[in-house]
């Protein structure tokens, strides 16, 4: 069995859809995955405000950082927890907001073509390890779906707009990411 439905949804993935998205330009072939890194607010880990911020139901009232989020409209395809629990908000199929003014390898507006996968970080903390192990078996299920997003097509945030984002940041670990996906990213598995 497929770990994908039809829609487009990982079927281990926990379910909170967001109405931040929208489709695709037509014959869009998706062939690059963005890694970025949030923490709302910043620093702070497990609260489900990433989560409700991508549904369009944060509190905005409930912290004085949230005043400056209140007239974005973000989305992201997934969103890894520190302890390496796959959330999903739209299908692999819609085209999630989630990067901005983009442009990759001279094409821009990355949200047409990419998948957006939020990890839970900031600047200034290191991820864990079943964040990666996650990101890795993400990463080897999407290929299955999309053959052109080899571990070539993988990037930051930061790589598609320079200057204007700085994650996933000093924190995540490029070469650590490459070893757990040699092993398959396997360890994750059982996470879900």
């Amino acid at each position: 069995m497929t770990v994908w439905d039809g829609a487009g949804w990982h079927r281990q993935a926990q379910r909170a859809p967001s109405p931040h998205h929208d489709e695709r330009p037509a014959n869009t072939a998706v062939d690059l995955l963005v890694v970025h890194a949030i923490s709302l607010p910043p620093e702070g880990f497990g609260s489900g405000d990433v989560q409700r911020f991508f549904m369009g139901t944060l509190d905005f009232s409930s912290h004085p950082y949230f005043d400056a989020l209140r007239n974005l409209h973000v989305s992201a395809h997934f969103f890894i927890e520190r302890d390496g629990t796959l959330w999903q908000h739209v299908g692999v199929f819609q085209r999630a907001w989630h990067a901005g003014v983009s442009e990759w390898q001279c094409r821009p507006a990355c949200n047409d073509y990419s998948v957006g996968v939020e990890l839970e970080g900031s600047e200034r903390t290191a991820f864990m390890p079943l964040q990666y192990q996650r990101l890795a078996t993400l990463a080897k299920d999407l290929q299955g779906l999309f053959p052109a997003m080899g571990p070539e097509r993988m990037v930051g945030h930061s790589d598609i707009a320079p200057g204007r984002k700085w994650d996933p940041g000093p924190g995540f670990s490029w070469p650590y990411l490459a070893e757990v996906s040699k092993d398959g990213g396997d360890a994750a598995s059982s996470q879900a």
